[in-house]
């Protein structure tokens, strides 16, 4: 849909719920997991608590009669000091579209925001994001945002599920 009209915002304690649900969505979808909404929860409301880590950014469209918006996607960007490039790489982390909102051009509108954000902060030496190997369709939207794969592999000790 061509003309479907995008409003970007960085999101408020006001969606902490919605951004709940959207994480939670995302995790089923992508890698059949389940996440705990109450840890979720603590995490974000962190985030907007220390905006220097990071911020979601929020994609809202009009009804069809223009009465209501409804939220079709989200994403977050948490930031990492490279002191090889003495400046941040902005990661994009937790991308998500409604699957109503799919193909209308909802994650373009958020990359080039976020893009548009690191530019204007000075310190960004540029954008990073990590994807599922089998998800080949994310993969080619990245790869259409001049985004390539990278030389590294990615290794975690993750205690969170100890």
């Amino acid at each position: 849909m061509a003309d479907t009209i995008i409003t970007l915002r960085e999101a408020e304690p006001a969606d902490v719920e919605l951004l709940v649900e959207f994480n939670v969505a995302h995790a089923a979808e992508v890698e059949d997991k389940g996440l705990n909404p109450d840890i979720l929860r603590q995490g974000i409301t962190h985030l907007m608590d220390e905006p220097r880590d990071g911020f979601y950014l929020l994609a809202e469209v009009p009804s069809a009669d223009g009465s209501d918006v409804s939220s079709a996607g989200t994403l977050m960007v948490t930031k990492e000091w490279s002191d090889w490039r003495n400046g941040q790489f902005w990661w994009i982390q937790s991308v998500y579209v409604h699957p109503e909102f799919r193909r209308q051009g909802i994650y373009s509108a958020l990359h080039s925001e976020v893009a548009r954000l690191a530019e204007d902060a000075g310190n960004c030496c540029g954008l990073r994001l990590y994807v599922e190997k089998d998800n080949t369709g994310a993969q080619a939207t990245y790869r259409a945002h001049n985004m390539h794969e990278t030389y590294y592999l990615m290794f975690e000790e993750d205690w969170s599920e100890s």
